[in-house]
């Protein structure tokens, strides 16, 4: 029967300055051949990533919902499958993240404090317009995506590296429909 380390109280305590995710609280430490300062290098790259996420998500969704024009019905079903995509990779990256003793997102205050994408309240978005916030968008997470592959793999973590590049994929695929889509029909017979 082996045994769990417990992890050096220097390892755990509150959620740590701005909600880094590390060090973690000492019942949510789970052990980790990663040294700690590589576990806190790699969550605190991935958790902005889930931040970003979140926000993307949430901005997808809210053009999806609000969405008017000769387009209507291929921006709305593109929109609703992009959401779904991103969506799907919060649990992804979350989970990861503990997987190495991290904690990560836990509110949307903490959303907040960590995303750069920046939310889109208006009223009323023309489709155009959507299309070229959400190519931006999509366009700073894959650089970010980058960054935080290149982190992980510094640090020795080559899942985190490995999940990150199956994610970045997946981006550039929506990065490449909108900047199609965004091409209106320049390019038509």
């Amino acid at each position: 029967m082996s045994t769990i380390k417990k992890l050096p109280q220097s390892m755990t305590g509150t959620l740590g300055k701005a909600g880094s995710g590390y060090p973690v609280p000492s019942d949510l430490a789970t052990p980790s051949d990663l040294k700690p300062d590589e576990i806190k290098n790699v969550v605190t790259a991935v958790n902005p990533l889930v931040a970003d996420a979140f926000a993307l998500y949430t901005k997808t969704k809210n053009f999806h919902w609000h969405l008017s024009g000769s387009h209507f019905r291929d921006y709305h079903l593109m929109f609703d499958e992009q959401a779904d995509a991103i969506f799907e990779s919060i649990d992804i990256l979350s989970e990861r993240v503990r997987r190495i003793g991290g904690t990560t997102i836990r509110s949307i205050t903490h959303i907040s404090s960590l995303q750069t994408i920046k939310d889109n309240n208006d009223d009323f978005v023309p489709a155009d317009k959507m299309i070229a916030e959400l190519l931006s968008d999509n366009q700073q997470i894959a650089r970010n995506q980058r960054k935080a592959i290149k982190t992980a793999d510094d640090n020795n973590d080559t899942p985190t590296g490995n999940i990150l590049q199956e994610l970045l994929d997946n981006t550039e695929r929506r990065i490449w429909f909108l900047f199609e889509v965004s091409r209106g029909g320049r390019n038509e017979l």
